[in-house]
């Protein structure tokens, strides 16, 4: 059974201040899947949504999916830094929930596949109305939406001993960086600068436009394949650990550049993932605030 955690108040202060990120997607990573998620919401999800965001978010998810990379290292929010990510055993390039999902002391669930199962789980108990306050929902629809960025992104769910990848220190064309980092900000970047005028709309527009009539139309219904909510988070996490060993740590050597070769076969997985990780929290956050939730396990 997973544990539900009980959250504390949203302090909106915190949501604007900006502290150092060692984990997730970049910004533009995390902007770029929740207006992708937003986008694709129906009437009644995207009203719940809407008004679970404070005032001045303007109605805009994408606003706040940083959240919690600004507030992770916060005294309050210290016990959500492992949430961001899974350790899985160097070298086996696989992932299993009651093996990996743990923190440095063991805990269980406390993994982003967990997270992402205790937020959804926490997020249905918004369709019982203000007599229920054990959760802060505004809080679990803005760590929902983060864990779903962070979990499709590849070397999150990387191996021990080089923390995904972080320990792995390498030149991105002509400066410094490490592996975590190039999957993390340094693809989506270059991308930006080399193909869109570093215009994150112009980005934004292809990604939507490859699953809605382009090369990934085929393949959104089997993104968006979920028997049970509450264990579908496990297939997202097989899917980045095998991409990991097939795309990121292959072929890598410390101190190596990483440059054109590199870029050019990775940049269309990384967008890939982006894509997915959009569409599949729209899924979720249609179901869990829809009219039915098929396939979803209340929590208790």
């Amino acid at each position: 059974m997973v544990v539900l955690w009980r959250l504390s108040s949203l302090l909106v202060a915190l949501a604007l201040v900006l502290v150092p990120r060692s984990h997730g997607w970049s910004k533009e990573g995390h902007v770029l899947t929740c207006r992708i998620a937003q986008g694709l919401l129906e009437p009644e999800a995207a009203s719940a949504v809407e008004n679970l965001l404070p005032d001045y978010a303007n109605g805009d998810l994408s606003s706040l999916c940083v959240w919690p990379d600004q507030i992770r290292h916060w005294y309050k929010y210290r016990w959500t830094s492992p949430l961001h990510f899974i350790d899985t055993p160097d070298n086996a390039c696989s992932y299993e929930y009651s093996r990996d999902c743990h923190d440095t002391n063991g805990v269980k669930d406390m993994c982003v596949a967990g997270a992402i199962q205790n937020f959804t789980s926490q997020l249905v108990h918004y369709r019982e109305g203000t007599s229920d306050r054990r959760y802060n929902m505004t809080e679990a629809l803005l760590f929902l939406s983060h864990f779903m960025g962070d979990i499709h992104q590849p070397m999150h769910v990387g191996f021990t001993t080089d923390e995904g990848g972080n320990t792995i220190s390498v030149r991105w064309f002509r400066h410094k960086s490490n592996l975590h980092h190039v999957w993390d900000r340094e693809i989506i970047l270059t991308a930006l600068a080399d193909y869109y005028e570093k215009n994150l709309d112009s980005l934004q527009e292809d990604l939507v436009g490859n699953f809605t009539d382009g090369i990934w139309f085929d393949d959104v219904a089997s993104w968006e394949e979920c028997d049970d909510l509450l264990t579908c988070s496990n297939k997202y996490a097989n899917e980045s650990i095998n991409l990991a060993c097939k795309w990121g740590y292959k072929g890598v050597e410390p101190g190596q550049t990483l440059a054109d070769e590199y870029f050019n076969s990775r940049m269309p997985i990384v967008m890939k993932r982006i894509a997915q990780g959009g569409v599949r929290l729209a899924m979720i956050l249609n179901l869990v605030f829809g009219d039915s939730q098929h396939g979803f396990a209340a929590a208790s």
